[in-house]
């Protein structure tokens, strides 16, 4: 039980917030797929891949979060799960408009789940932080350098709820190292860093002939990408509560 979610009636207030933005975001209307979609093959292969990582069940982190006996953030963790679920569909019946195929599995799937197996509530967040700031700049470079607009549509939606996800998870890693030594802290950043940096590697070279084409070389969208997690790291040393954005 992580104890931070028991005794925090801060804690407690903010994850029902993050709850009530998920549920906010279900009722969401779905792009008109009828338009349909010409996505270049290279693109479609990438998305594709994508596709496959954002279709997580979610187990682990539902379990891990299951553990920290606050019903309020395992009710946050379960809508999550369903939206990251959701960017899915979305990819896969963008895929569909516009004639591709989705794929069933990808090596590099499979190893950020092995990496998630059986984890505590801890490495579990630390790991999903990574892949969500990985897809940040990859997200942007599909909406703003895409010529199809059904694709721009799709990007932008999940980029925004992307942009979400960072600080929900940032939220509970701040409480997490909030209580650990100095030494301690440091250790796991390092970890963290050891953890991404070919993480993001890995996506600026699989991905390489899809963010050029859509004009985002991968030396860019690595140092992009290293210049968001510095910033992510650097905030889970500071205090205080991280709230939802308000909607304007």
């Amino acid at each position: 039980m992580q104890p931070w979610l028991v005794l925090d009636t801060t804690a407690a207030h903010v994850f029902e917030r993050w709850r009530r933005r998920f549920e906010e975001n279900r009722h969401r209307p779905d792009p008109d797929w009828s338009l349909g979609a010409e996505i270049p093959a290279a693109l479609a292969a990438s998305l594709a891949r994508f596709q496959i990582g954002e279709g997580s069940d979610g187990d682990g982190m539902i379990r891990a979060a299951a553990r920290s006996g606050q019903a309020g953030y395992l009710a946050a963790v379960r809508l999550f799960v369903n939206e990251e679920q959701d960017h899915s569909r979305l990819l896969g019946r963008l895929l569909a408009a516009a004639g591709r195929p989705t794929i069933t599995a990808h090596w590099s799937d499979t190893v950020f789940r092995s990496l998630r197996w059986r984890a505590r509530l801890r490495r579990e967040v630390m790991v999903l932080t990574v892949a969500e700031v990985c897809a940040l700049p990859y997200y942007q470079a599909v909406r703003d350098g895409a010529d199809d607009p059904l694709t721009r549509e799709v990007a932008a939606r999940i980029l925004a709820d992307e942009q979400e996800h960072v600080p929900f998870h940032l939220h509970c890693l701040r409480l997490e190292f909030a209580g650990l030594p100095a030494p301690v802290r440091a250790l796991l950043t390092a970890v963290w860093w050891a953890l991404f940096v070919p993480s993001a590697a890995v996506v600026a070279v699989n991905h390489r002939a899809a963010l050029r084409l859509l004009r985002m070389p991968p030396t860019r969208y690595f140092s992009e990408a290293c210049r968001l997690f510095a910033s992510v790291n650097r905030e889970t040393g500071n205090r205080g509560s991280i709230l939802p954005a308000r909607r304007l």
